[in-house]
């Protein structure tokens, strides 16, 4: 078929879609493409950029070892939160999927709060508060676990497994609302069709109905939850500070920030963004081909 054949058939959706495709390669596509360019780059905003080659990417990986603590963190921090948050989320979607319609809104605004709520971090500051007032320590003081305040953002040992519990809290997000929205659009008849074929019980439906019906939902949901393990910086900076104690809540992120908004070495933060970039790129491929599997 000619392009103008195309276009004469399809010319209205294009039309609709050309806003999102002007805004994603303004916002999106071209910082994209300018950041990996100025990764080669040495950049510090006030000179104009000098090309240094691979400079920055040998510096990252040869010399930087707060770096290479951040990609063990980041990496840590991804496995245990991505698929446990996945599952999570979609686990709850599931339970509270079978509630009464008014009871299930409540309790579906009640799970995505907190990755909404701006104060979010203060709940945590205050139960891991290093005096004798933090919940945390007042309970174990009053048992007799401990004789004296655990400094709990003071110490590295504590860091990551708090700051991985407070992820997990946040991560009922939007991956969250896409499971339930994808279990409200599936075909009810379905499930008929399958008592009929020989499904006879809630875990046959899930796995031969439920889930290849909501294939775009899973591979959205994955996409959303790797992301967000991976670029994990806020719940640092706020709860433990810059720089974390031994950088044990230093990520790639954190990292970019101190380069980026901190140093202004802006080539130097491209090329850790840049590196972070093609990172969720691969893992997000090879779980939707996961995924697909699953679903399929």
């Amino acid at each position: 078929m000619k392009l103008k054949e195309i276009w004469r058939v399809h010319k209205e959706k294009y039309l609709l879609m050309a806003p999102f495709f002007l805004l994603f390669t303004i916002f999106t596509f071209i910082p994209v493409v300018i950041s990996i360019i100025l990764s080669f780059t040495s950049y510090n905003l006030l000179e104009f950029p000098k090309f240094v080659g691979l400079k920055n990417y040998i510096n990252l990986i040869a010399y930087d070892s707060v770096f290479l603590i951040a990609i063990k963190n980041t990496l840590l921090f991804a496995i245990v939160t991505g698929p446990v948050s996945y599952l999570l989320c979609f686990l709850l979607a599931w339970i509270i999927n079978e509630l009464p319609p008014k009871i299930r809104a409540v309790m579906t605004l009640v799970f995505y709060a907190p990755s909404i709520s701006g104060g979010a971090y203060m709940i945590w500051k205050l139960i891991f508060s290093s005096d004798s007032y933090g919940y945390a320590n007042a309970i174990l003081l009053k048992m007799g676990i401990i004789s004296e305040p655990i400094l709990w953002f003071a110490t590295a040992d504590y860091i990551m497994p708090i700051l991985i519990g407070v992820q997990l809290w946040l991560s009922i997000g939007v991956s969250f609302l896409a499971f339930i929205a994808g279990f409200q659009n599936v075909d009810k008849s379905l499930y008929e069709a399958g008592a009929v074929d020989g499904v006879r019980n809630r875990w046959q439906e899930l796995w031969f109905i439920t889930l290849p019906q909501m294939k775009s939902q899973l591979m959205f949901g994955a996409v959303m939850q790797i992301t967000g393990s991976l670029s994990v910086s806020g719940i640092s900076l706020d709860l433990v500070g810059f720089p974390s104690v031994d950088y044990a809540g230093h990520t790639i992120l954190t990292h970019l920030h101190d380069y980026g908004n901190l140093r202004y070495e802006m080539g130097y933060a491209c090329s850790i963004a840049t590196i972070l970039f093609f990172m969720m790129l691969f893992i997000n491929i090879i779980v939707q081909k996961l995924l697909r599997k699953v679903a399929s």
